[in-house]
């Protein structure tokens, strides 16, 4: 006699009817966790491979950025034919305006005589130790004015107040003090450079966030650590920005000491070279000596001071829509 009901081996047990449908919701788990997973790893992938190429554009726009070259290149070539269409107007006479040829022959008659290649030495020299030794003394000056607040209020003033005064007006002072010596030309130096560096580095560290000091004060930094390993990297904009005034102070202080300070035991510099010029009113001579004292100011800024504050921009964000 037929029967209508299912077999047992057919029918599906409450258990195993649970335990399928737990397996479908697990597996339904499993493939959308897959599917996150997945889809966070493209996402992953796509964003590497954005950073990757915004990385290859800055390096291909690195290399092929001639304009640093090409637009100064174009400006010198300008201002040199400028020079030379002013010459040939003939509106002063060629002992008082020479020529861009004149003075290139200038140029040429103080090497062959070694005159130049000492001049330049003589300056770059003293240039660079008298810098170095007031960056090596104004650093912790600065950082002890920045960090103790009566200090500040009684010494800034008066550093302030002898980065206005003229480097020159020290020239008559260290003739007397020190004679005709290169102790004269260094001194004058030093007070052109340090009142600088000094300020730069104190508006550097006024410009910190006040809570990186809180950060290493709940890490228990000393004083000193606070002052070498926290505020002075902090500070740094604002302290490359006093160095390369201080290099700018510098290189005028020593001009005008090595134009006024003639003789003794000072040796030949570019500021003693203009000197020679305009005693022997021979403006080919002023003119090299210029134009000598203006390349090697530039070549500084330009090998020193420019690719250490594009590194430090570029560290930091902060190059990015910059005209450097």
């Amino acid at each position: 006699m037929p029967s209508n009901t299912t077999p047992l081996a057919e029918a599906p047990a409450p258990g195993e009817a649970s335990g399928a449908s737990s397996d479908a919701s697990s597996a339904e788990k499993v493939h959308a966790a897959l599917t996150r997973s997945s889809t966070g790893n493209e996402d992953l992938r796509e964003l590497e491979s954005g950073l990757d190429s915004l990385q290859s554009d800055a390096a291909r726009a690195v290399r092929i950025d001639w304009s640093r070259i090409l637009l100064p290149v174009a400006a010198l070539v300008v201002l040199i034919l400028a020079w030379q269409f002013y010459v040939s107007l003939g509106l002063k006479r060629r002992d008082l305006v020479p020529g861009p040829l004149d003075v290139l022959g200038q140029f040429g008659t103080l090497w062959a005589e070694g005159s130049l290649q000492e001049a330049v030495w003589t300056s770059l020299q003293r240039g660079l130790v008298g810098f170095l030794i007031s960056v090596a003394i104004a650093t912790p000056i600065g950082l002890l004015l920045a960090q103790v607040a009566p200090l500040r209020r009684a010494f800034g003033p008066l550093i302030s107040g002898l980065q206005v005064l003229p480097s020159v007006a020290w020239v008559p002072a260290a003739i007397i003090w020190f004679g005709l010596t290169d102790a004269t030309v260094y001194f004058v130096v030093f007070m052109g450079a340090i009142p600088s560096i000094i300020n730069g580095l104190i508006s550097g560290v006024d410009q910190i966030p006040p809570q990186y000091r809180s950060v290493g004060t709940v890490l228990g930094a000393s004083r000193l650590q606070m002052a070498v390993q926290i505020i002075l990297p902090a500070a740094l904009p604002g302290y490359l920005s006093g160095l390369k005034q201080g290099w700018a102070f510098s290189w005028r202080s020593l001009m005008a000491a090595e134009i006024i300070a003639v003789g003794g035991t000072i040796g030949f510099g570019l500021g003693s070279m203009l000197n020679q010029g305009r005693d022997l009113a021979d403006m080919t001579v002023v003119m090299s000596a210029i134009l000598l004292i203006l390349a090697v100011g530039i070549l500084i800024e330009l090998l020193v001071f420019a690719p250490i504050e594009k590194r430090l921009l570029r560290r930091r964000g902060l190059l990015a829509g910059s005209t450097r």
